[in-house]
């Protein structure tokens, strides 16, 4: 994180030094979490991410139950079963409760793919939007405050993250 700062300081540094010969240097910052819970493409692309996880966890806890309660019955007849019933349905519980652990690991994974393949481009289009806003109002750098590039300090005054939404808002970012 230090080295980050440190970087971006430098960098920061020589580029106001080169601007101070051409102009005048212009940084804004713009919050893209913001912009992109305000679109109406990202809450409908979440609300299907949430309906789709949500029927991934109703599932896992009906398995989890069924699994639950088909210990709690092998736990009241463990002492009535000989050896060898009772190393096969202790088998069948282990290899029940990896399935589902596998089950849960697949749908994280899904999840993350398909959160990729729905965001990708709304992040796209806001990305062109803000490169757009930023040729618009000629600034010479724009940080996001979402992300872990450092912001040290940021006035409103250079807070564009309106401008991006009124512009995609108005249709621009197509």
């Amino acid at each position: 994180m230090k080295k980050n700062v440190f970087v971006v300081l430098v960098f920061l540094f020589c580029a106001s030094m080169a601007m101070a010969q051409q102009g005048t240097l212009k940084i804004g910052f713009v919050n893209s979490e913001t912009i992109i819970k305000e679109l109406p493409e990202a809450k409908d692309s979440q609300q299907k991410l949430e309906t789709m996880v949500k029927s991934w966890q109703d599932e896992i806890k009906k398995r989890s139950d069924a699994l639950q309660a088909k210990y709690e019955e092998f736990q009241k007849q463990a002492n009535m079963l000989n050896e060898t019933t009772k190393q096969a349905k202790q088998k069948e519980l282990v290899e029940e409760e990896q399935n589902l652990n596998q089950y849960r690991t697949d749908k994280q994974q899904e999840l993350a793919v398909q959160r990729d393949k729905i965001m990708k481009p709304i992040q796209d289009k806001v990305f062109k939007a803000i490169e757009k806003v930023a040729k618009e109002k000629k600034l010479s750098f724009v940080f996001d405050k979402a992300t872990d590039v450092p912001v040290l300090y940021a006035d409103p005054a250079f807070d564009y993250t309106p401008d991006v939404l009124i512009f995609l808002k108005r249709g621009g970012g197509k």
